[in-house]
């Protein structure tokens, strides 16, 4: 490794180290947060759109926003709020990485045959892969926008998969209509462990096996189509 990789790579792990810190130490100002959303009235709808889509740029922990979701306007509207900010904010973040980094990264990849054909093979499944990782619990919503923004996944399928994070979202909007007030949001309140939690457990984890499976299989036929 060149004295150049081993600086990129410590810049982007400290880059993603302080987005981290910053993302536990604004979790304690939700509250003020949810606050004022809820003072801007008619239009907090769209501030708090915008704030989850920034949030999900800078790796603010989704779980949190939607949680507040939940207190401010119940289930169904806290849901669909929630996914309009994801549709934004994972937008934003898919673009940055393909356009920021995408470049370093397809030299890396042109580089290595194997790595080049798991990479196509991402391509060919699209939908169906991003479906699936987004029902999984293993990999954060945030972290996932910019893994496959530097996958060859067309936007349109990455776009469309979001639909995944539904069930999540749903029910940690759930914990947060339950929770309703701000002091049990600042304590970052945990979603309920119901029936629906373990379901949804069991469903993302279904969803991560069939992922990886998706994956080998796609990967496997992408390197023997290049033997």
């Amino acid at each position: 490794m060149t004295a150049r990789r081993l600086v990129a790579l410590v810049a982007v792990f400290a880059a993603v180290g302080a987005l981290f810190l910053f993302g536990r130490e604004a979790a304690a100002r939700v509250p003020v947060f949810v606050a004022w959303v809820r003072a801007l009235g008619f239009y907090g709808p769209a501030a708090f759109i915008v704030a989850f889509g920034i949030g999900a740029v800078l790796l603010f922990p989704a779980a949190l926003l939607i949680l507040a979701a939940g207190a401010l306007w119940g289930v169904v509207l806290g849901t669909v709020y929630v996914m309009l900010g994801a549709a934004l904010g994972s937008t934003m973040a898919f673009f940055a990485a393909r356009y920021l980094v995408r470049g370093s990264v397809q030299r890396y990849v042109d580089r290595h045959p194997r790595l080049a054909a798991i990479d196509r093979a991402v391509e060919v499944e699209g939908l169906r892969l991003v479906f699936l990782l987004r029902l999984s619990p293993i990999v954060p919503f945030i972290l996932l926008n910019y893994v496959l923004g530097i996958s060859r996944v067309a936007y349109r399928d990455f776009l469309g998969g979001l639909v995944g994070m539904v069930p999540a979202a749903v029910m940690y909007a759930y914990a947060g209509r339950v929770a309703g007030d701000l002091a049990t949001l600042a304590s970052g309140a945990a979603a309920p462990r119901g029936a629906a939690y373990y379901t949804l457990i069991a469903v993302g984890l279904v969803a991560t096996v069939a992922a990886t499976i998706l994956i080998t299989k796609a990967a496997q036929r992408a390197v023997q189509s290049k033997v």
